[in-house]
């Protein structure tokens, strides 16, 4: 036990002479500490807040990944225009039929209408007849009407090559070149589309 005793002496001459750390001096070495490991609020405020895409992986589209917003606006796009040409071909199909089965018809009101023409020269015995014939004549015009063809009688009016059919010219007294003056037949429209041209007579 002798043996150790100036060892011990040596350590506490030691540990005596170090200077004493004050309460204040800790408190200070631990506020530094702190300030080490903890971000100022300063730093905090003027940095950027992380955004939902880079908080949340896959909620935006990355660069490999289809936008499938622009894909969606592309096809609805696509559909509206599809629906829009498929109601047009429909349209035009439907005034095709409608045509041509006009086309059809026309010769047939064309003799009813000379049939009309001839009871009625011929007196009042066939009146009758004459009557119940324009009811019919009048059932078939109110049909083509309805479904949108109209009857041009364009008497009075400038001639039109692209509606009417010339089938003489001849000059009218106080009237000038150019004028339909004389309707043999008259035409038939659908839209803008002619399905028969009125013939006419025009003055010179």
């Amino acid at each position: 036990m002798a043996e150790h005793a100036p060892n011990d002496a040596a350590a506490e001459q030691s540990a005596a002479a170090e200077p004493a750390i004050t309460a204040e001096e800790a408190q200070a070495a631990a506020s530094d500490a702190l300030d080490d490991i903890t971000m100022p609020a300063e730093a905090v405020a003027g940095e950027e807040v992380a955004s939902a895409e880079e908080v949340l992986p896959g909620a935006a589209p990355a660069a490999d990944e289809p936008d499938y917003k622009d894909l969606y606006v592309r096809a609805s796009a696509d559909m509206d225009n599809l629906r829009k040409r498929t109601r047009r071909d429909v349209g035009a199909a439907q005034d095709r039929g409608i045509g041509k089965l006009a086309k059809e018809l026309l010769p047939a009101i064309d003799n009813l209408e000379r049939a009309l023409q001839a009871g009625e020269a011929a007196g009042d015995s066939s009146q009758d007849l004459v009557q119940g014939l324009r009811l019919v004549q009048a059932e078939l015009t109110g049909a083509l009407t309805r479904a949108g063809i109209t009857i041009e009688d364009p008497k009075g009016r400038p001639f039109d090559p692209h509606r009417h059919e010339a089938l003489a010219q001849t000059p009218v007294e106080g009237t000038e070149a150019g004028i339909v003056v004389e309707v043999y037949q008259p035409g038939y429209v659908l839209g803008d589309a002619v399905l028969r041209a009125a013939r006419v007579v025009v003055s010179g």
